[in-house]
């Protein structure tokens, strides 16, 4: 059986796998803080038939040996955190990071989830959480009768309102970002978050805006750093691999059909 056949028909299978990662990106082209994904290849095992060095004389060398390559498969996903565009909303409890950075939410298990996604909402506690309720870490509690327009989160990261009866800005909590060694490690989950992984190393928090850390934009969201373009670029790209692929095999396929009719 030729080789070829099973070659190509991995190269199909890279494909596939290629046009799901990118039909993830455009369908996630909306999603607030998502981060595109690309999806990386490497060739697979080799077949040496003479390997390179070989003595061909008693003075002389092969100079380079006969190898066949097997295919491709898929060696990984790298998501790209570059900045996504920021958008105004006009809504208080709206927050951009702009720069390096996640926020940090408590799942329900008890650990903790990051995120890009600052679309944040104030529940009936007067807590600041995520669209899944999720509080955001450090814990932010409102006052009670405090006025909503008057929530003010600076660049840094501090929170202050105002109380019905009083004109003073009162502070009420600080924001905290946390940032990772390797944030393209991390394991994402669903629900715009992501949680620690071996390969992300351990999160450092710090204040927005200071060691490193992004700062934080209020009444602004940041966008999906998706472009379109690029992912309709990729998937002609990936589209026309898949056909020469297929071109491969049926090639393949006719070549086996001459040898098997040499004999009738």
């Amino acid at each position: 059986m030729m080789r070829s056949l099973w070659t190509a028909a991995s190269g199909m299978t890279g494909q596939q796998f290629n046009i799901d990662t990118i039909a993830n990106n455009l369908s996630n082209v909306n999603t607030t803080g998502f981060k595109q994904i690309r999806t990386d290849f490497e060739d697979l095992l080799y077949q040496t038939t003479r390997v390179a060095g070989t003595p061909a004389t008693e003075v002389t060398v092969v100079p380079t040996g006969v190898q066949v390559g097997h295919g491709v498969k898929v060696a990984a996903t790298q998501r790209i955190f570059t900045q996504g565009s920021l958008q105004s909303t006009g809504n208080v409890s709206d927050i951009a990071i702009q720069g390096e950075g996640f926020y940090r939410v408590l799942l329900y298990d008890g650990t903790y989830g990051y995120t890009r996604d600052g679309s944040f909402k104030i529940d009936s506690n007067g807590q600041l959480v995520n669209s899944n309720g999720y509080k955001v870490m450090p814990e932010v509690v409102l006052p009670d009768a405090f006025v909503r327009d008057s929530l003010t989160i600076s660049q840094d990261g501090r929170i202050t309102v105002k109380v019905a009866g009083s004109d003073d800005p009162l502070e009420v909590g600080q924001m905290e970002l946390y940032r990772f060694v390797n944030p393209a490690g991390l394991q994402a989950i669903g629900e715009n978050l992501f949680k620690v992984s071996n390969a992300s190393g351990e999160s450092i928090g710090g204040r927005p805006g200071f060691e490193g850390m992004g700062k934080v934009v209020q009444k602004f969201l940041e966008m999906s750093n998706v472009s379109i373009v690029q992912e309709m670029v990729n998937m002609i790209v990936a589209q026309r691999a898949y056909e020469l692929n297929s071109k491969a095999i049926q090639t393949s396929d006719t070549m086996l059909g001459i040898a098997n009719n040499l004999k009738r």
